[in-house]
């Protein structure tokens, strides 16, 4: 699906597909936005050759799995953006390439599949920011998904907070792999929202030429968009931390317990050991031992070891072990 915007100096603005390619050639000063979607690279190679983009930005255009980068062409600036589809509260995502063709008076705008903050400026702001210049366009594409990524982000806030009070409350393995699995998502948005950041960073840090920072609009759009993916690095990052402060706490926790378990049953052996011990020297089959000859020497046994395990638990108790 190709969509194409074409605004002109006099505030007019047309609306169609590939065909406004024409059109905008034949008004000086006229700006044009082409979003494609689902194209064959046939179709997005023809159509990046018209606004003559180097060969080696459309060969990156085509990969699927490119880290997200900016780089510098003659005519046009090239921006490798990681988008969203899909996003929750659970971190569920669905990454959403878009590459940004910026020149003078062009931006095209390619992704393979549905990309939504490019949905929502085509139908809402796209035009009025489009008569400004193209770079705002892209700017603003940028500024939006980094929105999504934000409110999602703040919903998964909530999300943690209830998982932290039920692994304090009922703690198990069922929650230990839920969290470990948030721990590896927070990862991977954490990598995507360094790109970014360094992408961002690249923008304030040296002028553009499809870019300029000396114009204060899009200057401003640029800090802004940096504010953003610094926020997402720095919630995703602080979230990541919370996570492994979970899991640490769940396992000192653990081990809490169990060496409360293991201290009760040592204190159990430690009194029935001398206990057996008595019981097994009495239990010897000798012909001869006193003790058993004696009339009253099963009682005394007996008092021996009731006295020896009652001076035990006393003991235990006294040290806070039992």
């Amino acid at each position: 699906m190709i969509r194409s915007i074409v605004t002109t100096p006099d505030g007019t603005t047309y609306e169609g597909d590939e065909q406004l390619f024409a059109t905008w050639q034949t008004i000086p000063d006229s700006h044009i936005w082409i979003d494609m979607q689902g194209e064959d690279e046939e179709t997005v190679e023809r159509l990046l050759e018209k606004f003559e983009c180097h060969p080696l930005a459309i060969q990156d255009a085509h990969k699927e799995r490119l880290p997200p980068k900016i780089e510098e062409f003659d005519n046009h600036t090239l921006i490798v953006y990681r988008g969203i589809s899909s996003f929750d509260a659970q971190l569920n995502f669905v990454p959403q390439q878009v590459c940004f063709f910026i020149g003078e008076r062009f931006l095209v705008t390619l992704h393979s599949g549905l990309a939504m903050s490019v949905e929502r400026l085509l139908k809402e702001h796209g035009k009025a920011l489009l008569a400004k210049s193209p770079e705002q366009v892209a700017l603003k594409i940028m500024y939006t998904s980094a929105g999504y990524y934000i409110d999602s982000l703040l919903e998964f806030e909530s999300e943690l907070s209830d998982l932290e009070d039920e692994l304090l409350a009922n703690g198990n393995d069922v929650l230990m792999r839920k969290i470990t699995t948030y721990r590896s998502r927070l990862v991977k948005m954490r990598r995507v929202f360094n790109y970014h950041k360094g992408i961002t960073q690249e923008l304030t840090a040296y002028d553009y030429q499809h870019l300029p920072r000396e114009e204060s609009e899009t200057l401003h759009a640029i800090n802004d968009v940096a504010e953003r993916f610094e926020r997402l690095y720095t919630l995703t990052q602080m979230y990541y931390d919370i996570c492994g402060d979970l899991v640490d706490g769940y396992i000192s926790i653990s081990s809490h317990q169990l060496n409360i378990t293991m201290r009760v049953l040592t204190v159990i052996t430690a009194i029935f050991v001398p206990l057996t011990f008595i019981a097994g020297i009495y239990g010897m089959n000798f012909e001869y031992m006193p003790e058993l000859g004696y009339r009253y020497g099963y009682f005394f046994v007996w008092g021996a070891m009731v006295g020896m395990a009652v001076v035990l638990i006393w003991l235990f108790k006294r040290r806070g072990w039992f």
